[in-house]
């Protein structure tokens, strides 16, 4: 593994997207990360991908991590969470990945969406800027919301406002309605 002390999360990625390239496995970096991406930098020491994976073969899959060094730990969600599982990977620094099995709503397209970044000498794939935002109009905190207000305000990324207001609406009313009041709210700015 690259990693030589903790906080060191997005470059233990780069070992976990090596693996998840060699079983083809799609993925989009989302979170932290893509924010930094997408919006503004943040302090953080995350690292969080969603996958698209079927879930019997998420248990082949911690055990090639586990086969590669990491502590690996599948975690299901309820009927009720937006998370059908997660795969939770660390290292003996106890920096942390984890990896989403799918988020409910999330259009299976956006993986054919994503960008490719370089990062450290390689590239990673980010979840594309409105799937992105959708996303964070679903999760709904405040820093969420943050997040998708300062994706929405870049100067330098044109929004996509048909698909963006299509991706959203498959996370439901709520997302919706956070992704109209951001989109007012940016109008009122201008």
């Amino acid at each position: 593994m690259r990693t030589q002390a903790p906080g060191q999360s997005s470059l233990l990625f780069l070992d976990v997207a090596q693996i998840l390239t060699a079983h083809n496995i799609p993925y989009a970096l989302v979170g932290a990360v893509a924010a930094a991406v997408h919006g503004e930098v943040r302090a953080t020491t995350d690292a969080d991908a969603v996958l698209s994976v079927p879930l019997p073969q998420l248990s082949a899959l911690r055990s090639a991590f586990e086969r590669a060094g990491f502590r690996a730990e599948v975690r299901l969600g309820d009927h009720e969470d937006p998370i059908p599982a997660m795969l939770i990977l660390q290292d003996d620094h106890d920096n942390t990945v984890e990896l989403l099995a799918g988020i409910r709503g999330l259009d299976p397209e956006a993986f054919r969406r994503t960008i490719t970044v370089p990062f450290q000498g390689d590239t990673l794939r980010m979840i594309g800027r409105e799937d992105f935002i959708a996303m964070k109009c679903y999760a709904g905190g405040p820093q969420d919301i943050a997040d998708a207000r300062a994706a929405l305000t870049r100067a330098d990324a044109a929004t996509d406002l048909d698909l963006l207001r299509r991706l959203t609406r498959r996370f439901g009313r709520a997302a919706s309605d956070v992704l109209e009041q951001l989109l007012a709210c940016s109008q009122r700015q201008q």
